[in-house]
């Protein structure tokens, strides 16, 4: 790990070295290791956005094979198979990602915290930022919480309750389901819609107190995952917020 971490500590001062600026190295930096680790993130949104598809086929199959979990993971891997979805395909890119951003966050709070390498001292000033400290005018922890905001708001799984017991009978045991059911949408949807506006503010808050330079990196790097998921599976939920907004401003 201290060899990576050392190897990745060099390859930021060569960028500063060539472009003689540090918040131009960050950015260069940010798009070069994210295209570097671009089939992991590719990977794993497309067999993401596969499984969505099949999903509305799953509920079916919840509804078809309820209380017979065997049958239900049977059904399950057949459907998958039919349509040549892994669901485990996603996995392991997550979880190299997850140790690819953990060392780099630590990499570069070690680099901004330099300020001297082989000699040669490194000038934190970006635009009029010092990138060694918190934003002091606030712009890229707005940014950071803005950009995960509307990131988030792509991913965002759709607003739609799924129906799995049916609602047309009027047996007293299959409405209770029903209610169960309802309760238990509604709280998941509220969790959901919690999580798309939590995010953000944490990693705002989070860019306030640490250096502008990890902030710029935050900014950077969502920006990348804004381009790779349009790119793969379009606006996604933002099509929906959008519709959302105009009706209320048509009804008022």
């Amino acid at each position: 790990m201290q060899v990576i971490s050392d190897a990745i500590f060099n390859f930021i001062f060569q960028i500063y070295h060539f472009t003689g600026n540090l918040g131009i190295a960050l950015i260069v930096f940010t798009i070069l290791i994210r295209t570097a680790i671009l089939p992991l993130t590719a990977s794993s949104l497309k067999a993401m956005n596969n499984i969505k598809k099949l999903q509305p086929e799953i509920d079916k199959l919840k509804k078809k094979h309820k209380g017979d979990n065997t049958a239900l993971q049977q059904a399950q891997m057949e459907l998958y198979k039919k349509y040549n979805v892994n669901p485990m395909a996603g996995c392991i890119p997550q979880i190299l990602q997850i140790a690819v951003t953990y060392v780099l966050y630590h990499v570069l709070i070690n680099f901004l915290k330099t300020p001297e390498v082989n000699g040669i001292m490194i000038d934190p000033h970006f635009l009029t930022l010092n990138l060694n400290n918190p934003d002091p005018t606030y712009i890229l922890p707005v940014l950071a919480g803005a950009t995960q905001l509307f990131l988030s708001l792509m991913i965002a799984p759709g607003a739609e309750k799924q129906d799995l017991v049916a609602n047309d009978s009027k047996k007293k045991k299959v409405q209770e389901e029903n209610k169960k059911e309802e309760d238990f949408a509604e709280m998941a949807q509220s969790m959901q819609q919690q999580m798309i506006f939590i995010m953000p503010i944490m990693i705002g808050i989070l860019a306030l107190r640490f250096p502008a330079g990890l902030a710029l990196y935050w900014v950077v790097t969502t920006l990348f995952s804004i381009g790779q998921q349009w790119y793969i599976s379009g606006w996604g939920g933002i099509t929906l917020y959008l519709a959302r907004a105009k009706n209320m401003l048509m009804s008022k």
